[in-house]
């Protein structure tokens, strides 16, 4: 018998590396937090003992808010751009990720948001030259993009390629207008509620849910908050009617339902506006340039440089008398012997 083939979706770095359950995920989130806020109080007390009892830091939940404030400015910004679909939905996911092996007090998301979005324009193949990106967003400086931008690559594992639910969107709904009973024209007669359904998808990116759940299952939910009957019709053609797969598949778009309905609530600006004020007392001052912690680590950094440098030398001047003449015996010899030619010339 043949070996299975395995589905591309799952052969993906996206579904080896990328996927969590809930309880994972928000360990991840407070182990990450907390190692922040133990190199962050080494760091004020070595420069002040007993100044970090005065901090206030921000909590997993807090850096959460956050994040997802600047995920809708990705949204605002490819508006204003005219970025397609497949650049907003990369630059999310890569937002995401970043927070994921790194934290809002080592690395401001506005800053993390620009970059992300840049580096996705170039890995989905709409590129936009770095002048015309800057110089369209207030205050913002080439430097500021290109900064961040192997920093984010390095903690995306280089891993580029995303998978996301808009696309599985569409191949449901190409799969329900070719349906066997698939009322004529349904693309356009129904075309309202693929629209409900792609705007319930760009919620979800404010969720977690594509760290959970796979594109499909989202594009799915999304499609059954839009249509619940055609949600039905198209799970009907896949599933045998009292398949365990579907009870499953059922209780699953229940809980990205959930996720979806929440996230679609607004953003409280007051709470975020508050983290933010916060995030400038508990932020990492060895990531702020002119600091005292900033200049003893650079400092710091330069002198490791420098002893790597003249250890690099001394090998290679070792290097150099260990082999010798550069001209190899046989030329030197030779070089001697033209020499006495000339002095019997003279």
């Amino acid at each position: 018998m043949a070996a299975s083939k395995t589905p591309l979706y799952e052969a993906s770095t996206q579904f080896k590396n990328w996927r969590y359950s809930p309880q994972s995920l928000a360990k991840v989130r407070s182990s990450l937090n907390a190692a922040a806020v133990a190199v962050i109080r080494n760091t004020f007390e070595a420069d002040e003992p007993g100044s970090s009892s005065a901090v206030s830091f921000l909590t997993p939940d807090e850096e959460i808010l956050l994040v997802r404030l600047y995920v809708s400015k990705i949204t605002q910004l490819c508006g204003f751009f005219r970025f397609p679909e497949e650049v907003e939905a990369t630059a999310v996911s890569y937002l995401k990720r970043f927070y994921l092996k790194n934290t809002v007090m080592d690395w401001h998301p506005k800053n993390v948001m620009l970059t992300a979005l840049f580096l996705a324009t170039k890995t989905t193949n709409n590129p936009i030259s770095l002048e015309a990106y800057t110089n369209n967003i207030p205050k913002t400086n080439p430097s500021d993009v290109l900064d961040l931008e192997f920093l984010i690559a390095q903690s995306l594992g280089f891993e580029f390629a995303v998978w996301h639910a808009h696309r599985a969107l569409w191949g449901i709904w190409l799969d329900l207008q070719n349906a066997p009973d698939a009322p004529p024209n349904r693309a356009a007669s129904q075309s309202e509620v693929y629209d409900a359904a792609l705007r319930h998808v760009r919620a979800s990116r404010l969720s977690d849910a594509e760290l959970i759940y796979t594109p499909s299952q989202i594009a799915l939910a999304s499609l059954s908050m839009a249509s619940p009957e055609l949600t039905a019709e198209w799970a009907a053609s896949k599933f045998p009617s009292e398949s365990p797969s579907l009870s499953m598949l059922q209780s699953t778009l229940g809980s990205i339902t959930t996720l979806i309905e929440s996230a679609a609530r607004p953003v409280d600006v007051e709470a975020v506006r508050g983290v933010d004020l916060r995030l400038k007392l508990c932020k990492n001052p060895e990531k702020v340039p002119g600091s005292k912690a900033y200049l003893a680590k650079k400092a710091e950094e330069d002198r490791k440089a420098e002893e790597k440098r003249n250890r690099k030398a001394a090998i290679d001047a070792q290097a150099m008398m260990e082999e010798g003449d550069p001209f190899g015996d046989e030329l030197a010899g030779r070089l001697v012997d033209y020499d006495d030619d000339d002095d019997d010339d003279d």
